[in-house]
């Protein structure tokens, strides 16, 4: 209880007079909350009281948040052409068709040029936002998906070494799925003309393979029938410099000799199979080239990650 002395007065005519003897200790009521709130403002009012001030970012951090910003930006700008290839090859072939029902969407060689720049964009805008506006959230949803895409080329890889006669098998099958389609796709047949041009080649074994082909086989009745495509042919320029689409026409029904003459008899399959082994190296330096980009990518998130934990990243 809080003690206060009171000095008591008589009225005594026009004055007053003090009462000495009436003058004694009162006890007054008492509150605990008058004296918190003095303590709060005597706290907030001394000088001696010291809050400390946020850590402040060091250069370096702030070095590596902004080239995590544009190295992803680099990577979305390229996922966004990919995604942009992908669906200009896809409305092109819709529009070249004319509404007549082509190639399934799902066997659409496009299709896999607007999964690889929607996913590609995706983690990239993710990393991008992430870096540039201190989220935890984006950050490791960018870490989680680099982590993911890494795990999915390790085990491909490791298919690659450990399947490699089943998946030799399904490479053949998937070539003779590209002859047999060859006029119904036009992805497909830049693809082949290519690879037979590239390697000079025809068909999968050899160059009797096109019969399997409705167009080429010999009881068809086109133009086309007995005949194979012009990048076949030895010389498929007619005087040096204008293409001779018609270069292949009635050569299956040629001797060996003379298709030998006009055309290279032998088989895409082989001569595949030897140039991948040949770029093996490259293939692999390749691999190790894109897991380095995505590892360096994950190490500078994980950096501004930490800064952000610890509170040393401005949002």
């Amino acid at each position: 209880m809080a003690l206060s002395r009171v000095r008591l007065f008589q009225p005594h005519g026009e004055g007053t007079r003090l009462l000495p003897q009436a003058s004694r200790l009162v006890e007054l009521p008492y509150s605990s909350f008058d004296d918190d709130d003095d303590d709060d403002d005597t706290a907030e009012q001394d000088p001696g009281v010291w809050y400390p001030d946020p850590p402040k970012p060091s250069p370096f951090s702030c070095c590596v948040r902004y080239l995590a910003f544009l190295w992803n930006l680099l990577f979305l700008l390229m996922g966004l052409l990919t995604l942009a290839v992908g669906v200009w090859g896809l409305l092109t072939k819709s529009s070249l068709s004319g509404g007549e029902r082509g190639a399934p969407l799902g066997s659409d060689p496009m299709l896999l040029f607007v999964l690889v720049g929607l996913g590609a964009s995706a983690v990239s805008l993710a990393g991008c936002l992430g870096a540039l506006r201190a989220s935890p959230c984006l950050l490791r949803f960018f870490l989680g998906a680099l982590l993911a895409f890494g795990g999915l080329e390790l085990l491909g890889g490791l298919l690659l070494l450990l399947l490699r006669r089943r998946l030799r098998d399904a490479l053949q099958d998937l070539l003779l799925l590209c002859l047999l389609r060859y006029r119904e796709d036009p992805d497909l047949q830049f693809l082949v003309d290519e690879v037979q041009r590239s390697l000079q080649c025809c068909g999968l074994e050899s160059y009797r393979d096109w019969e399997i082909n409705p167009y080429f086989n010999c009881s068809s009745p086109g133009v086309q029938a007995c005949g194979v495509p012009a990048s076949c042919c030895r010389e498929p320029l007619q005087d040096g410099s204008v293409p001779n689409a018609q270069c292949g026409f009635g050569a299956l029904a040629l001797g060996p000799a003379a298709a030998a003459a006009l055309l290279h008899t032998g088989g895409c399959g082989a001569a595949l199979a030897a140039g991948l082994r040949g770029q093996a190296g490259a293939i692999a330096a390749g691999a190790a080239t894109l897991l380095l980009l995505e590892a360096v990518g994950a190490l500078m998130a994980l950096r501004v990650l930490g800064d952000i934990t610890a509170g040393r990243v401005w949002q």
